[in-house]
């Protein structure tokens, strides 16, 4: 028997209503915002990723989908979403039509990890991308709007950490520092470390080797290094998320996984997910558009984990949602009548009802045992003595109530069943 690919899951009936919850939730929220949503292809040029997110990061060098189409085009599923949205910004012209876009997604993602709690390898991701602007409460909004979406949800176990990561020029002086304090000490590192060295140095701070972390306990910050402009941003985020309520703690060491960051970084973690504790990051990419070879447009984003989102709330006992149910269920007693059934089952659905009938001839007591497997609030008894002086009879589930309703008075009965 053939089953789903490793490191994919199937999302049943059951647990795709706390999806769309989730998913409701989420647009409400970003709309408020004035965010609008974006849907871009699942598969893009190669060069999009290696270019934006940077050749020696773990998701372009390990983690890609990644084959020749029939052209021998290099293609790539996307591992993330912010080089797309900037793709299809410059693309669009979307820049020139409008001085600032702020958009959204709700989208699959794709990356060859190991699977664990919290991490497969078809994710789900929703997030904002604002571009057009280098102001610091967009910086802010972002973590602003991760925090109201945690907070609705009701998640308690979270923490939200920001740092600054600065202009490329005052981090490429810092990476000179950190790099001679580590030149004695690269052959104690782990070779991940050791490679990291070479083409990634921040990243080093990432390491879970337990040897590097003793390394870098002591080395050099970025953020002691940051220029006046860079700091100054920085204290602006700050100042508006504690005017906004947001609590938050600065993390010297939080310096994300992607090439294309500058400035304000964040982070916000939750203690009920395990290792993979990080339910969104973001930050801020004023470089990003130029890497891709367009114009320059100053942006900052985030991007939020569904699975993860999600596991959090079950291992919180949060979003418990309602049984789902139906309006009516139409009980066919005569078996002559299936035709006519089906069309007064239709007949109330074009009202905006959601009804369910009978498609396997069963008797009406199995019909009842449906109605109430499906939670139905009402149901109707078709057919009988009823059916002949054009009435049927409709009973309420919840408080065993019955009455005959006249089936020609359509207005009426849907008065009575709503």
């Amino acid at each position: 028997m053939i089953k789903a690919i490793t490191g994919t899951k199937d999302i049943l009936p059951g647990e795709i209503e706390k999806w769309q919850f989730l998913e409701k939730l989420v647009r409400n929220e970003l709309e408020n915002f004035n965010y609008n949503e974006i849907r871009t292809p699942i598969f893009e040029e190669t060069a999009l990723f290696s270019r934006g997110i940077g050749e020696a990061t773990d998701i372009v060098s390990k983690e890609m989908y990644t084959f020749k189409d029939r052209s021998e085009t290099s293609i790539s599923l996307k591992p993330e979403m912010t080089a797309s949205v900037v793709r299809a910004v410059l693309e669009h012209s979307l820049d020139k039509q409008f001085g600032l876009n702020k958009l959204y997604y709700i989208s699959p993602m794709f990356r060859q990890e190991r699977p664990q709690a919290g991490r497969l390898r078809q994710f789900h991701q929703f997030g904002a991308e604002a571009l057009g602007s280098m102001h610091p409460a967009l910086d802010a909004e972002m973590i602003l709007i991760c925090y109201r979406i945690f907070k609705i949800l009701g998640l308690k176990n979270v923490s939200v950490k920001i740092n600054s990561l600065g202009v490329p020029e005052s981090r490429e002086n810092y990476k000179k520092i950190l790099r001679e304090y580590l030149s004695d000490k690269i052959k104690d590192l782990s070779e991940d470390s050791k490679k990291r060295y070479e083409t990634n140095i921040l990243r080093i701070f990432d390491s879970k080797d337990e040897r590097d972390s003793e390394i870098m306990k002591n080395a050099p910050l970025l953020i002691e290094y940051l220029d006046n402009v860079s700091l100054e941003h920085f204290e602006k985020v700050k100042q508006i998320l504690l005017a906004a309520q947001v609590p938050f703690e600065v993390d010297p060491v939080l310096v994300r996984g992607l090439d294309y960051y500058t400035n304000t970084t964040f982070e916000i973690l939750s203690g009920s997910v395990g290792s993979q504790s990080a339910l969104c990051g973001g930050g801020r990419y004023d470089l990003l558009s130029e890497q891709l070879g367009g114009r320059k447009i100053p942006g900052v984003g985030f991007a939020a984990g569904m699975e993860r989102i999600l596991l959090a709330c079950q291992n919180e006992g949060i979003l418990q949602l309602p049984e789902t149910c139906i309006d009516v269920y139409v009980v066919r007693i005569d078996k002559e009548l299936e035709n006519e059934t089906a069309a007064f089952g239709n007949l109330l659905r074009e009202r905006n009802l959601k009804v369910e009938f009978d498609y396997q001839s069963r008797s009406v007591k199995a019909q009842m045992r449906e109605a109430n497997r499906l939670n139905s609030i009402n149901v109707i008894m078709f057919g009988g003595e009823e059916y002949q002086r054009g009435s049927a009879v409709l009973k309420n589930m919840k408080n065993g109530e019955q009455q005959e309703v006249n089936l020609s008075d359509i207005d009426s009965l849907i008065n009575k069943l709503k």
